[in-house]
């Protein structure tokens, strides 16, 4: 995806945590946006899965 196809927001987030965020992001080589972008692509995939896996038990 290009930059120019993202989508821009406001973010409101607790200082401590952003602190968190920041060092994680240093640790893996990437900014503070790539990491939070990187996370929540993580959670989408994870919750993606649970739900579909939920779906083959149901039936």
């Amino acid at each position: 995806m290009s930059e120019k196809d993202k989508k821009a927001f406001v973010l409101r987030i607790n200082p401590e945590l952003l602190k968190e965020i920041e060092k994680w992001a240093g640790d893996e080589f990437r900014s503070t946006n790539g990491q939070i972008e990187f996370l929540l692509n993580q959670a989408v995939k994870s919750n993606r899965r649970k739900r579909l896996n939920k779906n083959d038990t149901d039936q």
